[in-house]
């Protein structure tokens, strides 16, 4: 479990092809992992394989590839991390399992007063599951939805602190991002399928 508040951006180091998926070497400020640990990276929780001062390994399965971007990461790429939460941690984002939803694609960014506003396209099914002034994260950020403007897209309003301690500031458009969808909505929304037909 995790909280969409980075504590590291790191920078993927080595990517190297497994029979299984892909294995990346990331450098970051962690010096004190340990094996089988989690970490989500932009979003996506994976295990910690191996690790030293300052890097640790990590591998995504064909199937996490499938669902993420990163079977297109490469080195020098930088990507958000955060190691999960202990029992007692301040809680300060909201609850994130790290298990992407989907991609979403960035189709808009433009300047706001102080902030920076983001519009991304959402894939197929995320639509029902976004709430104005809801949670949402995004490449592993717990965020606010700024607004709905139109259909299956979610505008984002990222300030300053956000840019500064994360690597959304590098954000374009045409860019695509790991979204997960607020994991209550989730249950309400199966919890009520049912009733809705």
């Amino acid at each position: 479990m995790f909280t969409g508040l980075v504590d590291d951006v790191g920078m993927i180091e080595r990517v190297t092809p497994t029979a299984a998926g892909r294995e990346f070497r990331i450098r970051c400020r962690y010096d004190d992992l340990t094996d089988g640990e989690s970490v989500a990276v932009n979003g996506a929780c994976l295990t910690v394989r191996s690790r030293g001062a300052n890097w640790f390994a990590a591998a995504a399965v064909t199937t996490t590839l499938a669902r993420t971007t990163m079977g297109a990461w490469s080195p020098g790429r930088r990507v958000n991390l955060e190691r999960a939460i202990r029992v007692g941690d301040r809680f300060g984002g909201h609850m994130v399992q790290g298990h992407v939803d989907g991609v979403a694609r960035v189709t808009g960014v433009r300047a706001a007063g102080d902030a920076r506003l983001v519009d991304l396209a959402l894939p197929h099914g995320l639509t029902d599951l976004m709430v104005r002034h809801g949670s949402v994260a995004i490449d592993g950020v717990s965020l606010t939805i700024n607004d709905l403007p139109g259909p299956d897209i979610v505008q984002l309003s990222l300030i300053d602190y956000t840019l500064r301690h994360t690597a959304l500031d590098a954000l374009s458009e045409d860019d695509e991002v790991h979204v997960e969808a607020d994991m209550i909505g989730k249950y309400v929304q199966k919890l009520v399928a049912a009733y809705r037909s």
